[in-house]
């Protein structure tokens, strides 16, 4: 039986708090770094050799692939080869050091994931300059903020973001004094970048500088930084995380052996499909992954209504999404077992009761019933373009309910991740066919020694029988520090432990669940401490809400929050109750609101919640919260002061009317 099965071991002892410091609870490592961490590939001490050694390899393999558009349509994937990708590499090296850019530069790269975006990276790589994403969620002011902050001399950037760099100026040309357009560039764009003293170029117009010239690369080491990826937090300024060449091919030697135990190997036949932001580190070390193996990369066409169909084109075997992505999966599916009458639903149900009864008794999902997924299945896998052997989730939790279902009816492997750009994304990651595994990020990569550290304030203890406490990681895929921010370096690194912030529980198999965050705490009137992430992952249970932000201050005895229901849901109730009205009327409405507060509360009471931890008021929000709004992190995390100040009326106006009802009641 899988409960026997352990997939970490313990390298030292726990310890008891003194001094004021904290207890921490024992080390543990991943069983797969039983005989000690894998080491990096002979001869691959920096990202450059990650691409030039799968160069060597695998010359004619496709790498970079993006749609043709014929007569105004999209048609088939066309691709770049391993060679003629390094041939243009070497190129644009050549013309940054023709316009004088000089060893450890800083150059940023400003667009959506394309072929450019990769090329212009390796090119960074070769000639030991850091590469600084610059992120379009992240607005002009964070832009302007990176640029002057990192001191960006030479910007390449999307065609139709450079109106977007524009508006940076004239602050951040102190440092940045070279513009590069993935495409073309207009005339009245180039007289714009004259009056602010800037050159730009399009793409081929500098490529052609580096013809004819040749450049020798520097000689790149394992400690040397490759790039400033920039975290925007949920408050104040981003912060710059210096990523090392050993931290990126430290984490690749990881995932191999990682993806090897568990009979997952990546190989040359794999594709992906590059759609996350390359920004972030998820994407990035993901693609890093499928470039050592000389595998194929193709790009979407930079719309979410259009993701199904790029990946039907492509048909990816691995698809690495956000919670956010597989939520609207779900939805999707959701959407069409209800319109589809009662008869295919009869049937869905069935099929996916039996299914999922068999992997539970511990049968691999493949084996657990061909037929359902030959006949009620299949169609979505081919949704997913047929070809999908795994799916991964990062970046956020994903819902239990969502992650099982997908498990059953998508036909691959469905993992979830967790990590952080400090710590180079893959720490955790849950392993395929591990059911016990569902609602967890799974044990550790093999690569990396955890702890945890009780957090007193919170209750959470590291050395109990259930062991909680704030993630630490130590190891050698960990960030070398913020750029210029000693201060906030010493903060989260202690004695070679890196503190998350994230409070987790270790499961009895060795995965670790994600249970809390350890700033996000408040008090009450009373005096009673609320964790307000935990109370939220309860409340994100609930089907009839898309999204929930629970609220309280130390002046109120009661928690309030602000929801964005489930429209299908929403609709249905009101169409059953004789509620009259659109989606946008039904979040005004007072019947709608109890009946979303009273899934809340039945959820609450199910858990075993506490009477202070009860949400009693609601407000409805037919808008999800967004980026746009300033509302989330580009990886949708809350920005909570942000949201505090956005609702604000609202909340008191909730606060108003519920303590009035409580006083009336006397």
């Amino acid at each position: 039986m899988s409960q026997q099965k352990k997939f970490i071991f313990q390298v030292e002892e726990g310890k008891e708090g003194s001094d004021g410091r904290p207890s921490v609870g024992p080390v543990y490592r991943s069983i797969y770094a039983k005989d000690g961490f894998p080491e990096p590939i002979e001869g691959m001490d920096s990202c450059w050799d990650v691409f030039r050694m799968s160069v060597e390899k695998y010359p004619n393999n496709p790498m970079l692939g993006r749609r043709e558009i014929v007569d105004g349509k999209p048609g088939k994937y066309v691709w770049q080869t391993y060679q003629e990708v390094y041939d243009i590499v070497i190129k644009l090296g050549n013309s940054l050091r023709s316009v004088g850019v000089k060893d450890e530069a800083k150059c940023g790269i400003y667009g959506a994931n394309s072929p450019e975006w990769i090329i212009s990276m390796e090119a960074c790589n070769a000639h030991g300059l850091y590469c600084v994403p610059l992120y379009d969620t992240l607005g002009a002011s964070a832009v302007e903020f990176i640029i002057s902050h990192s001191e960006v001399s030479i910007v390449f950037v999307e065609e139709k973001k450079i109106s977007e760099l524009f508006k940076t100026c004239p602050n951040s040309t102190e440092y940045m004094k070279t513009v590069v357009s993935f495409g073309g560039v207009s005339r009245e764009q180039k007289e714009e970048a004259e009056t602010f003293g800037l050159v730009i170029y399009a793409w081929d117009e500098f490529l052609k500088l580096g013809e004819g010239k040749q450049y020798n690369l520097p000689i790149k080491k394992k400690s040397d930084i490759c790039t400033i990826m920039y975290t925007s937090g949920t408050t104040g300024d981003p912060k710059g995380v210096m990523i090392s060449n050993e931290s990126i091919v430290t984490l690749i030697a990881g995932v191999i052996r990682l993806l090897k135990s568990a009979n997952v190997a990546l190989t040359v036949k794999d594709v992906f499909l590059s759609y996350l932001p390359l920004a972030h580190i998820f994407d990035r070390v993901i693609e890093e992954c499928f470039i050592q193996h000389g595998a194929a990369i193709g790009f979407w066409r930079g719309d979410v209504k259009l993701l199904l169909e790029d990946l039907g084109e492509l048909k990816p075997t691995i698809f690495c999404a956000v919670p956010r992505v597989l939520d609207r999966v779900y939805s999707g599916l959701q959407k069409k077992l209800s319109d589809g009458g009662f008869l295919k639903k009869f049937l869905f149900d069935s099929a996916f009761s039996y299914k999922f009864g068999h992997m539970k008794k511990g049968k691999p999902h493949a084996e657990a019933s061909p037929l359902c997924d030959k006949h009620v299945f299949g169609k979505v896998k081919q949704a997913l373009g047929g070809n999908v052997r795994i799916i991964l989730s990062g970046a956020a939790p994903l819902a239990s309910h969502v992650e099982s279902f997908l498990r059953v009816v998508a036909c691959c492997h469905v993992l979830q991740g967790y990590g952080l750009t400090e710590s180079c994304a893959g720490t955790f990651v849950s392993l395929p066919d591990e059911l016990d595994m569902l609602g967890t990020v799974g044990p550790p990569v093999p690569n990396v020694d955890i702890r945890l550290e009780s957090v007193p304030e919170m209750e959470y203890d590291a050395l109990a029988s259930t062991p909680r406490g704030e993630i630490c990681i130590r190891g050698k895929t960990l960030f070398s520090g913020y750029y210029k921010r000693e201060d906030l370096t010493k903060e989260v690194l202690i004695d070679g432990w890196l503190h998350t912030g994230d409070v987790g529980e270790w499961q009895p198999n060795g995965s670790m669940k994600i249970i809390d965050r350890k700033k996000n705490i408040f008090k009450l009137s009373q005096g009673e401490y609320v964790a307000v992430e935990n109370i939220e992952n309860i409340y994100g249970e609930v089907q009839a809400v898309d999204s929930v932000w629970v609220y309280g201050n130390s002046f109120e005895s009661f928690l309030v929050a602000i929801a964005n229901p489930n429209q299908q849901i929403l609709e249905r109730w009101a169409a059953e109750n004789g509620v009259s009205g659109d989606y946008n009327a039904l979040c005004q409405n007072e019947k709608a609101k109890e009946f979303i507060l009273g899934e809340l509360v039945k959820m609450a009471k199910e858990k075993k919640m506490k009477g202070f931890e009860i949400i009693k008021a609601i407000h409805l929000d037919p808008v999800p919260f967004d980026m746009e709004r300033d509302l989330l992190t580009p990886t949708f995390k809350k920005k909570r002061p942000q949201l505090l100040k956005y609702y604000q009326s609202v909340i008191d106006e909730m606060y108003k009317t519920t303590n009035e009802k409580l006083a009336s009641r006397g």
